[in-house]
């Protein structure tokens, strides 16, 4: 795939119609009126997103993408780069703090070393190594044109592999010690917010910590952008290059999810703070793809309710969560299994003696 490919992918978008008879068989469950809230609305999408009345999401997947971070080398944060193979070798084994929470749940997961630092990758990871962690982006481009292109390709074809494997909904982890600074490096550009705004302390940093961060992406933003506010990140050009100069491949391969999710029509589970950044990158380069994107939970990092917004989504669970690896979004999914044991088999109001609720549009 070339960038003009990509800059040219269309996204077919979700059936309406099919979304209406949805919401149409949910007024007709013997319940109040959106007595699910946000949950109903959640279920009506993803029926027009896979263009079925009654979507089947009893197969689920994970996707997480592993990678190293060139800007861990600036003392951003608590811990060193090597903490990537190791959690990514407990992700390998199924050891890891998501493995432990799957290990009674059904949900296959990918794990995919996309750029850890190291020669091998390790057991149980598949590899998928576009390159060895990225550049220290204080003085260079993270990653190359070329290495973007291989990482968002890489994520579609993760998607792609899980969609002939019949898994029709899919949620995203990473792990990569250093990817909140790219997150919010990215964050700060794409929304024009100081970067103040857009950083928080990650896996665990003091005062000192946090105002190093800071520090550092300021300056990495004035290397790469010095007309910054000459530049429109809502273009796919400059958000392109900006993905190029500022982020991770982790954060490239989760853009390629999200939009491999959108050719394939495949809903994609954002998890928290990195994810949801790596969520805007894909709707910049390909716009269309938030059509497909489902948010899970609000996480503790400082500004993630910015590219939510901007996105049109809504997380439904509110718990103060900032573990990363896919934890937020999978805890999605057994309360989807639940809503859709409603939505499947409740009782109509034709079955019962009660009255129906009329709907009544808000003035």
């Amino acid at each position: 795939m070339t960038r003009d490919d990509l800059f040219n992918l269309r996204p077919d978008m979700p059936d309406l119609l099919i979304k209406a008879k949805a919401k149409e068989k949910w007024d007709s469950l013997a319940k109040p009126i959106d007595g699910l809230g946000d949950f109903e609305d959640m279920i009506c999408r993803i029926a027009g997103m896979t263009r079925t009345e009654v979507p089947d999401l009893k197969d689920k997947g994970l996707i997480i993408m592993c990678a190293d971070n060139g800007i861990v080398s600036e003392g951003v944060t608590q811990t060193g780069r090597e903490v990537t193979y190791e959690v990514a070798s407990l992700m390998g084994h199924g050891k890891s703090s998501v493995g432990r929470m799957l290990a009674d749940y059904p949900v296959t997961v990918y794990t995919v070393d996309i750029g850890i630092d190291s020669d091998d990758t390790p057991e149980g990871v598949i590899r998928r190594k576009v390159a060895k962690g990225t550049a220290d982006f204080l003085y260079e481009p993270a990653m190359t044109p070329d290495e973007v292109i291989r990482a968002i390709e890489t994520g579609m074809e993760c998607v792609r592999d899980l969609y002939d494997k019949g898994i029709r909904i899919i949620a995203t982890g990473e792990m990569g010690i250093g990817n909140t600074t790219t997150s919010s490096a990215l964050m700060s550009v794409f929304t024009g917010l100081d970067v103040k705004e857009c950083t928080g302390r990650g896996a665990g940093l003091s005062d000192e910590g946090l105002l190093r961060k800071i520090e550092v992406i300021k300056r990495g933003i004035e290397k790469h952008f010095p007309d910054r506010s000459k530049r429109d990140f809502t273009s796919k050009e400059d958000a392109f290059d900006a993905l190029c100069r500022l982020g991770g491949l982790d954060i490239a391969g989760l853009a390629g999810v999200f939009i491999g999710g959108a050719v394939c029509k495949v809903p994609i589970v954002i998890d928290g703070f990195i994810s949801m950044i790596a969520a805007l990158a894909a709707e910049r380069l390909v716009p269309g793809c938030r059509e497909y994107m489902i948010a899970s939970h609000m996480g503790r990092e400082k500004g993630m309710k910015i590219p939510a917004g901007e996105l049109g989504l809504k997380p439904v669970l509110c718990a103060d969560m900032a573990l990363g690896e896919g934890t937020g979004a999978v805890m999605l999914f057994p309360l989807l299994d639940m809503v859709m044991s409603l939505y499947e088999s409740g009782m109509n109001f034709s079955d019962t003696p009660i009255g129906e609720y009329k709907r009544f549009e808000k003035k």
